[in-house]
């Protein structure tokens, strides 16, 4: 959309404004109300009129915004100059009903459910069924919200209007693509992001209060997952004194906020809902959040802890730049629309508490989210067919829902319907103008599949540059680099991988790998132990490669003569086998298992072979023939079905003059050899 300048004479010509108010040059409140409603019809929602000076300061101040305001292009200014012309609007008389009209009137309603009515004769009734659904849980929530978080009555006594002298915000671009929900009902530009400047909205003392009685409360010591990351902090919902300290400040600054800063769409602040309210903690080992959004029409963020107190942190708006983190010290907020991507710097040290709380308006349906939200539902539960109805009903509502173009991308993918998934993942990267890492990193992994690695390679290089903080998307590209070659730049995205996320197994396992080709046994060694410190999935898989790494390190020892060390490492190779062989069991009888579990577990039986061997060689060097005919006679027992044990236990029985039993253990390997033929 375009915002477009013309001269003032032009705005003039349009509203006629000079044949409806007449004011000399000394009826400084007839100049004042003009210019107001001059920018009124141009879609303005607030007025600098400065309380403090007098009427001539303020009547030139405004007149000065006159003669540069802009007309937003849009619903709200058109439907504003539609009902300025149809009342017959003159004098002073009507000004004061005209400027306190919020956003554009009443048509979004009545063309929101036009466009519902189209869609379900398009759709049919499982769209209408969707729909009201939709209803439902939307009015739930808001009773929901209601009886745990301040909700206004809709009369004269509520606090609805934002005034200070001394706190200002600061607005920032929303980004390309507007808000999921009610798209057209936003003004452009979208300076949607707002920041409190100047005084906080509360003091550092009061801080500080809260967060001690919400310490009392336990909120210090609880901790849940969020994306990819742990966070520390609760629910206020579980915090009942906190949640008591939060609604007089929703009743007295924050609603009162809200209300100031997106008329457009808030007609009052008894529509209000705080429905998912929360006190986060951040440190060292509950660092950041990924990048998301939030899941309400609305949200807003308060910092509660001073910058001192922490190294890091802060906010970050994607399509800004990952260093672009936006100035909050203590007592200040930032409000905005919930559907732009953002994400938590990494607090290094100290502490950070953040209170975050997503909103929705008790008459206005998110149709958009909701319809992607229960998609995403589906999906998960595997029902996909279901998911991408609901995920082409909610682009119906709006073409721009980027995120409905990315998860059913995401669909596709997983059907290895790779041509039309390149295709929904490249209309959202559009929108966003290539500001999504996310969306980058699901169109790498498509042009992977499809064995495009030089693009696969740009591309996350790409989402690298925007999100370097994504211990996934660092450790598929050193996959890719590895496949092309470079095994410097593999190894390096691993140990970025790690530096992100401690416990990513998988990359401890590919450093290690590379370092054993590389004859760094010592170094590969540390590797698979961090990896066997990892989840169970990991844990198994770094005891098998740990193994393997043992064998190798007991044949050199044992080459070089070192015969007591060698024993010790297969001994321990064999222990990690035995260890590692319950585990994966478990997980294949269970049906959790994938193709690299089977893989590990087929190697099992020639790995175990392959350490009585080497472990009967060892001790066979040491002189110790007994320890060593111990050793076979256990891996017979075994492994019965294996020729090669029996080879090796007649040579041991024959060594210890044993002829009989030896020329037993012979035939045995001859019959072996026999069947297999």
């Amino acid at each position: 959309m375009k915002r477009y300048y013309v001269e003032l004479a032009a705005l003039l010509a349009e509203t006629t404004l000079a044949a409806h108010l007449s004011a000399d040059g000394d009826d400084y409140q007839s100049r004042i109300n003009q210019a107001k409603l001059e920018l009124w019809l141009r879609g303005e929602f607030a007025y600098d009129d400065a309380s403090t000076a007098d009427a001539a300061t303020i009547a030139a101040n405004l007149e000065m915004q006159t003669a540069t305001a802009t007309f937003r292009h849009g619903p709200i200014r058109e439907v504003r100059q539609r009902i300025f012309d149809e009342n017959n609007c003159r004098g002073e008389s009507c000004l004061k009903d005209l400027l306190s009209m919020r956003g554009g009137g009443v048509e979004y309603a009545t063309r929101l459910e036009k466009q519902l009515a189209d869609l379900g004769t398009k759709f049919g009734q499982p769209f209408l069924d969707a729909i009201e659904k939709n209803k439902a849980e939307h009015e739930a929530d808001c009773e929901r919200s209601c009886e745990l978080f301040y909700c206004a009555n809709d009369d004269a006594n509520n606090f609805d209007v934002w005034e200070s002298s001394t706190t200002s915000f600061q607005s920032y671009s929303f980004g390309a693509v507007p808000p999921e929900d009610f798209s057209e009902e936003f003004q452009f530009p979208l300076d949607l992001i707002k920041v409190t400047q100047g005084e906080p909205l509360f003091s550092a003392k009061e801080s500080a209060e809260v967060i001690k009685r919400a310490e009392a409360e336990g909120v210090d010591k609880n901790e849940y997952t969020s994306g990819k990351y742990k966070l520390g902090g609760d629910w206020l919902v579980n915090l009942p004194e906190t949640r008591e300290w939060f609604n007089r400040a929703l009743e007295h600054k924050l609603f009162p906020i809200l209300h100031h800063l997106f008329p457009e769409i808030i007609q009052s602040i008894s529509v209000l809902r705080a429905h998912s309210v929360s006190l986060l903690k951040y440190n060292s080992t509950h660092p950041r959040t990924d990048v998301h959004i939030d899941n309400g029409i609305l949200a807003m963020t308060l910092a509660m802890s001073p910058q001192s107190d922490y190294v890091g942190g802060g906010t970050f708006y994607e399509h800004m730049g990952v260093d672009h983190v936006l100035p909050m010290d203590v007592g200040h907020g930032t409000f905005r629309p919930g559907s732009v991507r953002h994400g938590g710097h990494r607090v290094t040290a100290g502490e950070r508490y953040i209170l975050g709380a997503f909103l929705l308006l008790e008459d206005h349906v998110e149709h958009v989210r909701r319809l992607k939200n229960r998609g995403a539902e589906l999906r998960t539960s595997g029902d996909l067919e279901g998911a991408i109805n609901h995920f082409e009903w909610a682009l119906a509502l709006n073409p721009r829902c980027t995120t409905c173009l990315k998860d059913w991308a995401e669909i596709l993918l997983s059907q290895k319907n790779f041509v039309e998934a390149e295709t929904k993942i490249r209309d959202a990267l559009e929108l966003l103008e290539g500001q999504d890492s996310d969306a980058l990193f699901t169109l790498g992994l498509i042009l992977s599949e499809q064995g495009k690695d030089e693009e696969s390679i740009a591309v996350y290089k790409k989402s690298i540059e925007l999100n370097g903080e994504d211990a996934e998307l660092c450790y598929n590209l050193g996959i890719k680099l590895g496949e092309q070659g470079d095994t410097k730049g593999e190894l390096a995205m691993y140990e970025k991988t790690v530096s992100i996320d401690p416990n990513f197994g998988g990359a401890y396992i590919n450093m290690g790998s590379i370092l054993a080709d590389k004859g760094d046994l010592e170094s590969a060694e540390v590797m698979f132990l961090k990896a066997i410190e990892c989840s169970e999935e990991v844990r198994t898989k770094g005891m098998f490669n740990l193994s393997l790494l043992l064998q190798q390190k007991a044949n050199n020892l044992a080459t070089s003569g070192n015969l007591e060390e060698a024993k010790a490492a297969i001994i321990d190779a064999s222990k990690l086998l035995d260890d590692a062989k319950p585990l994966i069991d478990a997980r294949i009888a269970l049906g959790g298992s994938n193709s690299e579990d089977a893989m590990y577990a087929s190697q099992w039986k020639p790995m175990r072979v392959q350490c009585h061997r080497v472990l009967g060689q060892v001790l066979a060097g040491m002189g110790d023939m007994l320890s060593c005919e111990a050793e076979f006679r256990t891996a017979s027992e075994d492994f019965p079905e294996i020729p090669g044990v029996w080879a090796a236990l007649s040579r041991v029985l024959e060594l210890q003059g044993k002829l009989d039993e030896a020329q037993v253990c012979k035939a045995k390997f001859a019959e072996l050899q026999n069947s297999m033929q």
